[in-house]
């Protein structure tokens, strides 16, 4: 049996910094809490814990006080940083950097059209951790439509400024530029905001998942990118298999095939992939 792991899966740039970040810091043996999980992957997230990150949420982050906190790869809001400053607290900013330049620039959309009755429409995830430091920038005014469902949500006869989430596909982002196109009856200004380094996986996940009689895709169950690119594979090849760790495989799932792909989310870690490689070995044997 043929086994590869696809060279161009896990951990994009802004994972790794940011797990970088909170190494180093975790090294000096100093309290080091993070809101929310670093990455959408337990596995990697429990790895960090074991080293003494520890995760928490907005509301124990504001209880906080003179502490060091990381501030993952998607980004926060500006209360983050207020909050932060008005308690003494030391903040480790590991948002990446494609995602400050984003916040930047809707920011600057907002203050500059804030008295022109234009709509700031964001194409996310709703409640998404990056999305959420999105539409901070606008004082939560920003409108976010996850799918064409959400065009309602639009007013039409006002003018628009569009920006995207830097993870959504560029399929379902140039989808709902043709309707704004259609229906907007004002000025309609587009950002391409999608970061190119994780779009440019699905084609290139397309031809993996081709190459093979069998997919395993491994990816945290809270990865919205893990769920976009399995479902990539399992339009390509309907031998895919998600799974979140080595003890999900199932041994049906593999024994006859003669190449086996191993492949994952911008969130999966490489260890867990060699794994998962490991596993499928042990078990054909």
């Amino acid at each position: 049996m043929h086994i590869e792991i696809d060279p161009n899966s896990g951990f994009c740039f802004g994972v790794v910094n940011a797990i970088q970040r909170a190494e180093q810091e975790l090294q000096q043996d100093e309290t080091l809490y993070c809101i929310g999980d670093i990455v959408h992957n337990s596995k990697e997230v429990e790895r960090l814990e074991k080293q003494g990150l520890i995760s928490i949420d907005h509301d124990q982050f504001a209880n906080l006080s003179d502490c060091k906190v990381l501030l993952r790869a998607h980004g926060e809001p500006p209360s983050t940083y207020e909050i932060a400053k008005n308690r003494g607290i030391r903040i480790i900013d590991a948002s990446c950097p494609v995602v400050l330049n984003l916040q930047k620039r809707i920011k600057k959309a907002y203050l500059n059209e804030l008295h022109n009755n234009t709509q700031i429409v964001i194409y996310g995830k709703k409640g998404h951790a990056e999305v959420n430091g999105l539409v901070g920038q606008t004082n939560g005014s920003a409108i976010v439509v996850e799918n064409l469902n959400d065009m309602e949500k639009i007013d039409m006869d006002r003018s628009i400024i569009l920006f995207s989430q830097t993870t959504k596909t560029i399929n379902g982002f140039q989808e709902l530029i043709s309707i704004l196109k259609q229906k907007c009856k004002k000025e309609l200004k587009i950002n391409d905001t999608i970061c190119r380094k994780v779009a440019n996986r699905v084609p290139q996940l397309l031809e993996f998942a081709k190459s093979h009689d069998v997919i395993i895709f491994v990816s945290g169950k809270k990865s919205s990118n893990g769920k976009l690119l399995y479902d990539i594979c399992k339009q390509a090849n309907p031998n895919s298999y998600f799974v979140s760790e080595p003890q999900e495989l199932l041994l049906h799932w593999v024994k006859d095939a003669q190449s086996v792909g191993i492949c994952g989310a911008t969130s999966t870690p490489s260890w867990l992939m060699e794994e998962i490689a490991k596993n499928i070995k042990l078990q054909t044997r």
